[in-house]
């Protein structure tokens, strides 16, 4: 997807039919899929799972930044991680099923940004602040604070997957 206007996402307005209060966190998600995407259009396969100087490979990272979305809207709704959840977090950084393809990668990525997109529209803003667990454990936090995270932590992924991926198009050529 290529934005017709280049602006950052959150200097385009509001998104239609989401909360004000989500606007953040839908805007961050969206700047997060356009610049993956732009970056990794092209990206080539053998660099996927490649760790320089030991860091997280872009294949970990995506994979990642599409499984960390999944778990925090699963906790968000209250629910246990599924077996698949777990099995895919268990991979992550591995190739499960050969060939993994970058595309297929971006694919899933952009997919479960539309998921959480979707589900942001549907809460109930009267359910932000509930309490909700994190976890096996449980640790405390709220919906709110499980949809920021969601945010944040897909950003700060997004930042190294960036400069991995820039660094390794410079080292191999």
């Amino acid at each position: 997807m290529t934005p017709t206007d280049s602006r950052e996402v959150w200097l385009r307005g509001p998104l239609p039919d989401m909360l004000p209060l989500l606007q953040p966190v839908a805007h961050a998600l969206l700047q997060a899929r356009e610049e993956l995407d732009a970056l990794l259009h092209d990206f080539p396969e053998e660099l996927l799972w490649q760790r320089p100087a030991g860091v997280a490979s872009v294949g970990f990272h995506l994979q990642h930044l599409t499984g960390v979305l999944s778990r925090l809207f699963t906790y968000a709704r209250q629910q246990a991680l599924t077996p698949a959840q777990l099995e895919a977090l268990a991979t992550e950084g591995k190739c499960p099923q050969p060939p993994c393809r970058v595309a297929d990668l971006v694919r899933a990525f952009d997919q479960q940004v539309d998921l959480a997109l979707a589900e942001l529209r549907a809460t109930d803003e009267a359910t932000l602040t509930e309490r909700r667990g994190v976890g096996r454990a449980q640790l405390p936090s709220t919906k709110l604070g499980l949809f920021v995270h969601a945010a944040e932590h897909t950003m700060r992924h997004l930042g190294q997957l960036l400069v991995t991926a820039r660094l390794l198009r410079a080292v191999s050529m």
